[in-house]
């Protein structure tokens, strides 16, 4: 069994690997790489294998840089199989497509200047009829179920416990007078968070891919996110203001809802009016609520507790589609709750509420994760005076609460006691998906516990497993 690292190496984005074993090719992943708009253009656009030998994909999850270069593979040729969870593939319906739109609308702004600079047009490096297409060729396959995806090979999808129909790839291939056993972490989840299931045991196996995305990084000890969250909307509501939160369409906008929920049925925070402002945001959370096989035993026991069947609505909560209703919003009587994508302020609804809500001391900014350098996100969460939204400044008066807890990715402990049972056992281990630095620290933690062969590989390297 032999791996080509094509993507998700060196950095968190991009995920793509290709395993060549008995004669056939696998693409494990098929991510979208984000970053500098040139450079990320020329990466995605040209896929880095021969789409004709192709056999079959493999997707762990359905976030963009895992899934998000699916059709423009498909868009140059690909028409094999695309195997994964039902609940990723429910999802891929929803992102995909959404996708396409962004790359056309994105492309149609940049084309309006190419054309006064006399420049020839762009095309957008797939469009939503292109990823309305791919879906075509997907094969949803349940959890902890063997199927056979080539010439004596199998993979078995293990929960990975990071969003809803996240998986752990294990990749069991007949070779000779053996088989050889691989296993993919794909996004490994932080154990205890809201709606899914923890991350299944890591398996025995010969071969260990695991990402360090927060290979350098611990969350902090002992939070109980929950409470941090109702005593911000009990201080907020209390002097009359807003809260504003930007969060991820997939996973943390669904995450806090449910924490909103439980918190307003135990009659912990009061019954204020709150609003999920994303279109994608209300399509993700259909698919949540059409798999709650997917949902942790605490989900099912307060469920049956609150005599309800919906963990995403209750009679204060309201889910705004349209352009009009989302600005009406930022005229309504406070307090109240608005929940907006994206998660880091960069695009979006949620800048247009950040722009009204900013400049009053009254109101909040509740910051739920990471944000990249030199987003907006991050220029709030840094507690900047002064932010720009649409090209004008605005003085930030508005309080600014950070609360991390809901991260859906491992941190360093996490992962090193996942793969702690089996240090000794498996024989190579690469630390893929992660920014240089954090994936050295944990490929530095792997040999402490024991772990022998263990590489940290760079793009377009092969090795065996």
């Amino acid at each position: 069994m032999k791996i080509t690292f094509l993507g998700g190496v060196g950095t968190v984005t991009g995920s793509m690997y290709l395993i060549r074993t008995n004669k056939r090719n696998i693409l494990l992943e098929c991510g979208l790489y984000q970053g500098k708009r040139d450079e990320s253009y020329a990466r995605n656009h040209k896929i880095p294998v021969d789409i004709h030998r192709l056999d079959a994909v493999v997707l762990s999850h359905a976030h963009i840089d895992h899934s998000g270069n699916l059709p423009n593979l498909v868009k140059s040729g690909y028409d094999g199989p695309i195997y994964a969870t039902h609940a990723t593939y429910d999802l891929c319906g929803a992102m995909l497509p959404d996708s396409g739109r962004i790359h056309e609308g994105d492309v149609e702004y940049v084309n309006k200047k190419r054309k006064r600079k006399g420049e020839p047009p762009m095309e957008p490096l797939y469009t939503e009829d292109d990823a309305l297409r791919t879906l075509r060729y997907f094969v949803g396959v349940g959890y902890n179920r063997p199927i056979d995806v080539g010439r004596g090979i199998r993979v078995t999808f293990l929960d990975a416990g990071h969003i809803l129909g996240s998986a752990m790839v294990l990749l069991e291939s007949e070779e000779r007078d053996r088989t050889v056993r691989l296993v993919f972490t794909g996004d490994l989840g932080q154990p205890k968070l809201p709606i899914v299931r923890d991350p299944a045991p890591m398996p025995p196996v010969d071969c260990l891919m695991i990402e360090s995305t927060y290979g350098d990084r611990e969350h902090p000890p002992d939070q109980d996110t929950q409470s941090q969250l109702a005593d911000i909307v009990n201080t907020v509501a209390e002097r009359g203001g807003r809260i504003i939160i930007p969060a991820f369409a997939v996973g943390r906008t669904q995450d806090i809802v449910y924490d909103l929920h439980q918190l307003t049925h135990e009659g912990r925070i009061p019954e204020l009016p709150i609003y999920v402002d994303s279109p994608l945001a209300v399509n993700v959370t259909e698919i949540f609520r059409m798999h709650p096989d997917c949902y942790d035993q605490e989900t099912r026991d307060f469920l049956a507790e609150s005599d309800s069947d919906d963990p995403f609505g209750f009679h204060r909560l309201h889910y705004v589609r349209s352009v009009q209703e989302s600005k009406e919003l930022n005229g309504m009587v406070n307090p109240l709750i608005i929940i907006s994508a994206s998660g880091m302020a960069e695009a979006g609804r949620v800048q247009h509420h950040l722009k009204h809500a900013i400049s009053d001391p009254k109101n909040a900014i509740l910051i739920a994760g990471w944000q990249a350098p030199y987003t907006l996100g991050r220029r709030i969460a840094d507690e900047e005076p002064v932010v720009r939204i649409f090209g004008e400044e605005f003085e930030r008066r508005a309080e600014v609460y950070r609360l991390y807890g809901y991260s859906a990715h491992a941190d360093r402990n996490d992962l090193l006691t996942w793969a702690a049972p089996h240090a000794h056992t498996v024989k190579t281990t690469f630390v893929v998906h992660g920014d240089p630095k954090p994936a050295q620290n944990l490929a530095e933690g792997l040999q402490e516990l024991g772990y022998r062969r263990v590489i940290v590989p760079k793009r377009k390297e092969k090795h065996a497993a």
